[in-house]
């Protein structure tokens, strides 16, 4: 056999597969396509990837044979067992040095022990997040790598050209240790989930509070998207409400209101709980699609149960429409502010080291968050690597400032009209709780205590003779009880 002229491998032709090896071919590197189904790949050497220098393999090992060392091996398969299949496959025609990499949607406890396992053989592995759809992978997506650090300087350079460019600058670079890359792009899905909600929130009040029609409110998200909220999301908003059917009608008004989820959204919810981190705008779009999901019962609902008598709005709708825009951009910043405490705080428990100018640099362009944004929060954290939130940033902690009047207008124009607003109030809800120095947590540790004896710890400048200071306390409230508690005091 020749000599080995493959830079990169890549096993499965589905549509992300197929459109990222084009795109890695347009960028100089040779590609050796692989399908479990071996037609597959005939097919697409003699159509997408004719006169392209693309080569195909037809079994596992020949795929290894044509790639130069150490050999790259991208697995675009479905999440799950078939990524152990495939690694099963590979290991025994790699060498120590050679790279396993993950592009597809696993979930970062996989990748966390793929890692491990494999560096056990001496082989290194890399979980990949890979963001924006089949015209990213083709085009340009938002590349997010992490797992065993020796393998990013052979995988640099085809990552960086293949990924979106914004400003001159690749949407890819190295995330952290282990799972870090594939936790990343969940944290980005559970911030798009966020980010979807808050606009199905803003379309909502604009269509059932102000009676505006698909094409008024797509003109008002026009004009928003040449502002701070400049984004992906926005503009195809905006295009899906011009969208008509054939016979004239808004199309999205045809569509069934019921959404569907592919479970990384709940994934990022479940990891904020594991944490204890308060990520409430993401836990509550996932819950959002979850209502949704109940027509039947929420048909039968809107017979049984009655709400507020809608009442048309009398006062300045320019107005309102500002302050609508300035709650959007408000509860887009505190969802952005939560993902990134979640990755903070999960970034200690892993031992990563974290990026997060970086991370909001990767997002800037290729993924579904893509933004104006986004350049803020890089900014913020190149000022300000340790940042513990965006609201202590002085452009964040401004731009909210100016934001809240109009942003809790509109909650309150909502709540009297009945309209149901839950990422745009948790969003709310959790700013007022993030800013108050007193909560009543208090009484909930005095409850605890008092029915289950689970101790409490005394506030500073509060000490007493029976309360001492970093002590977990046990009250017997009653006289009835005893002074053994049930379990310490945990903050």
């Amino acid at each position: 056999m020749s000599a080995p002229i493959g830079d990169i491998g890549l096993i499965g032709l589905a549509v992300m597969g197929q459109n990222l090896i084009l795109n890695m071919n347009d960028k100089g590197f040779t590609v050796v396509a692989y399908n479990r189904t071996t037609s597959k790949v005939d097919h697409f050497l003699a159509n997408e990837a004719k006169g392209t220098k693309v080569q195909g393999a037809h079994s596992v090992e020949e795929l290894c044979a044509k790639l130069k060392k150490p050999r790259k091996i991208v697995l675009l398969v479905k999440a799950g067992p078939a990524v152990d299949a495939f690694i099963e496959q590979l290991v025994p025609h790699l060498e120590k040095g050679d790279i396993i990499i993950d592009g597809g949607n696993s979930h970062y406890p996989d990748s966390i022990r793929r890692t491990k396992e494999l560096e056990d053989k001496g082989l290194l592995f890399v979980g990949s997040g890979v963001s924006g759809g089949e015209e990213g992978a083709r085009y340009g997506p938002s590349l997010m790598p992490g797992g065993s650090p020796a393998a990013w300087p052979h995988i640099k350079e085809i990552f960086q050209a293949a990924a979106a460019q914004v400003n001159g600058e690749p949407c890819c670079d190295w995330v952290g240790e282990t799972g870090a890359g594939h936790y990343v792009k969940m944290v980005h899905n559970g911030i798009e989930y966020g980010d979807m909600q808050l606009i199905a929130e803003a379309y909502d009040i604009l269509k059932r509070g102000l009676g505006l029609s698909e094409d008024e409110i797509a003109d008002i998200f026009l004009k928003w998207n040449k502002g701070v909220l400049d984004s992906f999301l926005i503009d195809i908003t905006a295009n899906i409400l011009k969208f008509k059917d054939d016979d004239g009608e808004p199309m999205v008004s045809k569509i069934l209101d019921a959404a569907g989820q592919k479970g990384t959204g709940k994934w990022t919810a479940i990891a904020a709980l594991d944490a204890g981190m308060p990520v409430t705008l993401i836990g509550e779009a996932v819950f959002a699609r979850c209502l949704s999901s109940i027509k039947a019962e929420r048909v039968r609902a809107s017979k049984a149960i009655s709400g507020p008598q809608k009442e048309e709005f009398k006062g300045d709708k320019k107005q309102f429409i500002d302050d609508l825009e300035q709650a959007l951009y408000a509860s887009k910043i505190i969802s952005y502010a939560q993902g990134f405490m979640l990755m903070r705080e999960t970034a200690k428990e892993q031992n990563w080291n974290l990026n997060y100018a970086g991370i909001a640099r990767m997002w800037r362009g290729g993924c579904i968050i893509k933004s104006v944004f986004l350049g803020d929060i890089t900014s913020a954290y190149a000022k300000t690597s340790n940042l513990e939130s965006l609201l202590f940033d002085d452009f964040f902690n401004k731009a909210v400032h100016k934001a809240q009047p109009g942003w809790r207008r509109i909650i309150a124009q909502a709540v009297l009209w009945g309209i149901p607003t839950p990422a745009f109030s948790t969003a709310l809800a959790f700013f007022d709780g993030y800013r108050s120095e007193i909560v009543p947590a208090n009484i909930l540790q005095a409850q605890r205590d008092y029915f289950g004896a689970h101790t409490f710890r005394v506030m500073p400048g509060k000490e007493s003779a029976k309360l001492k200071a970093g002590e977990d306390i046990h009250i017997n409230w009653t006289g009835r009880g005893g002074n053994v508690s049930a379990s310490t005091y945990t903050a």
